[in-house]
Order: structure tokens, then C-alpha cells, then sequence
């Protein structure tokens, strides 16, 4: 059997096998899995948390679907290229285009051409989360937004999902230049976000941590209420993993907070070339370039530098983590088809 004809029969074979498994959820009242509504894998990608992508003002783009809101919705039984019908391959950055009165909303046509698109504006809002702020105290950020991956247009938004997770130097760092690294949850630092904190998220009320109760959702989300003068306030605090230096007795993190000042005023002279070369130089001292591939692989692989385990998260998180299906679609290819194969 020549390969064509052995691709021919595994595809065959595979449609089978999932058409199979959907008539037996009907007899058997399974309940609908998202591969009812999901023919083009979309949420492989969206379904992570704080996926965004970074606007050339300056403002960012959340990307973030929650799969259970969206299974939950009206839309729930509606291909989303039904809706985003110029969506075809990855990446797709500049693909906003939706339209919603083709096949749909037949009668409410009319409607929307005399408002304006304002009718589908927001459609996902519900659905999605966002940082918009973090109080953290790192040089890096007097320089660098919140989001700082914009360069890639392939891999801008993967990389700036990690901003909930990680500090920059857990990724940066010129691991070379230091010993014992050890990579553990920072302490707590206020931050602000767009839509609700669900899905792998967990908001927990005036409760101190308790070891073990929360790193199987990915990201710690705490809150306290603080009284104002407007009143009771909710402030929310998220941790994210930092990396340290260990010398078996003490830990020193490496998160850079000590030129703050220094790029403040590296900000506000403007120098010229070659002093900007040599200051630029000075803060990246210790903070190095990563590729996609080598970035994925040192911490989503069996034998990365994080222990997910000794982080906290549960076997099957952790399993997660190692062997994330997003992996290979940023790291493998240029561009991804994505499969039609039910015809939508």
C-alpha cells in the first residue's frame, strides 16, 4: 500500500470511528463533547486563558474563549466558521471579518445594515479573559508593556499568554550565568483583568493559601475586600512562577527590580545610537533571546527545567503540560490548513 493510499484509509478510518462514537453518544446519552461544535479545532488554541494579541496602539486583543461558557451558549451547536468564514488557515492574524447573516439571522439583516455592526460587537465578551494591569516591580516593564510579544505574527499571542503565568526572567534568563536555579510560585501581586476569572482559573475569597488546594488550575487568583471610600473593594492578587537562585540555605529571586530608575531615565533622555547600544546592553545584562522552539521544549518536555509536579499541579496537569497539542503547531509549522472535513 503506497503512503497516499495508507493516508486515504487512515482518514477514512478516523471519520468512522468519530462518526461512530457520535451515534453512540445518542443512544447512549452521552453528553455532546466540543468535537460536535469544534470541526476546525479552533479552541486547540483559543481555549487558553489570557491568549492575546498585542495592537500596533499599543492596546491588546484577547483571544480567550472558555469552551464551557461557549458550550453553553446560544452558539453552542455553531461552527465558528460559520461565523468567521475567512478563517482558514494558521495563523490568522488580521482575520476579522464575521458574518452572521449568510446562513443566519436571515430577517434581522435589514436590522443590522441600518445600525451598523454594533449588533455583533462583543458577541464573545463573557467568554474571555484578560490582564490589564499588573503591580509587579520589575525593570522590564518600564520599558516593556504588559504584552510585550508583538515581532511574530505566528507566535505573538502563545507568547503572551505566558504573561499570567511567568515572570520574564523565567523564560529570559542567561540560565549560564547562575547555579542552583529552582523555579517556584512568587509572592502575590495586585493585578486587574477583563471578564470573570473561570475555566483553569480560580478566584478564592479571604482564605489564606493552603498548600496543595489551587495548582491544578494553572494560575492563582487570590482576593481580599479593602475598604475605600467609596466602600467595600474587591483587590485581586495573582501569583506566577519566578525563578530563584538556591544556596541550600536562602533563595534570591532573579526578577530584575533594582534599574528601575536607571530605565526610567534611559526612557526619558532619548540618547543617541551608540549610548543607546551600550545602556540596552546594561539591562540585558543577564536577559537573552529565545527562539519558539527552543522557549516550548525547555519547559513543555518531560525533562524541562519546570517540575510541574513539585509546582503542585496534578499528574494529569502535568502530563498536560509536557505534552501540550499546541506545542508542535507553533513550533513545526509555517502555516496550518485547517481541516473541512465535514464540509461547514
Amino acid at each position: 500500500m503506497n503512503s497516499e493510499r495508507f493516508f486515504l484509509y487512515k482518514l477514512r478510518k478516523n471519520i468512522f470511528l468519530l462518526l461512530l462514537t457520535a451515534i453512540a453518544g445518542l443512544f447512549l446519552n452521552v453528553p455532546d463533547t466540543s468535537f460536535a461544535v469544534d470541526h476546525g479545532g479552533c479552541l486547540t488554541c483559543h481555549r487558553y486563558p489570557g491568549l492575546v494579541r498585542l495592537e500596533k496602539s499599543g492596546d491588546f486583543k484577547a483571544l480567550h474563549i472558555d469552551e464551557e461558557k461557549h458550550l453553553g451558549s446560544s452558539h453552542a451547536k455553531t461552527d465558528c466558521r460559520q461565523c468567521h468564514p475567512r478563517t482558514t488557515s494558521v495563523p490568522h492574524t488580521g482575520v476579522t471579518g464575521v458574518s452572521c447573516t449568510e446562513k443566519c439571522h436571515l430577517e434581522e439583516k435589514k436590522k443590522i445594515d441600518a445600525v451598523g455592526s454594533a449588533y455583533l460587537i462583543g458577541f464573545h465578551k463573557k467568554e474571555k479573559f484578560a490582564i490589564t494591569r499588573i503591580d509587579d516591580r520589575s525593570s522590564c516593564r518600564v520599558c516593556h508593556p504588559l504584552y510585550p510579544h508583538s515581532s511574530s505574527n505566528k507566535v505573538r499571542a502563545f507568547l503572551n499568554m505566558h504573561t499570567g503565568f511567568l515572570i520574564c526572567e523565567s523564560c529570559h534568563l542567561k540560565k549560564e550565568k547562575y547555579e542552583n536555579l529552582v523555579y517556584e510560585w512568587k509572592d502575590p501581586e495586585p493585578f486587574e483583568f477583563v471578564g470573570e476569572p473561570y475555566g483553569m482559573h480560580l478566584k478564592r475569597e479571604k482564605e489564606p493559601e493552603k498548600k496543595g488546594d489551587i495548582v491544578s488550575k494553572m494560575l492563582k487568583i487570590f482576593s481580599s475586600d479593602k475598604e475605600s471610600p467609596e466602600g467595600s473593594k474587591t483587590e485581586y492578587f495573582i501569583s506566577r512562577i519566578a525563578v530563584f537562585s538556591s544556596d541550600g540555605s536562602a533563595k534570591r529571586n532573579l526578577e530584575n527590580t533594582v534599574d528601575i530608575e536607571k530605565a526610567k531615565g534611559f526612557m526619558e533622555r532619548a540618547p543617541g545610537a551608540a549610548d543607546k547600544a551600550k545602556e540596552l546592553e546594561y539591562f540585558h545584562r543577564d536577559i537573552e533571546r529565545k527562539g519558539i522552539n527552543a522557549a516550548c521544549n525547555e519547559c513543555h518536555s518531560a525533562n524541562g527545567i519546570l517540575d510541574f509536579r513539585k509546582l503542585g499541579f496534578n499528574d494529569k496537569r502535568t502530563k498536560d503540560l509536557e505534552y501540550m497539542n499546541i506545542k508542535s503547531l507553533v513550533t513545526k509549522y509555517d502555516t496550518f490548513v485547517i481541516p473541512n472535513l465535514f464540509g461547514h
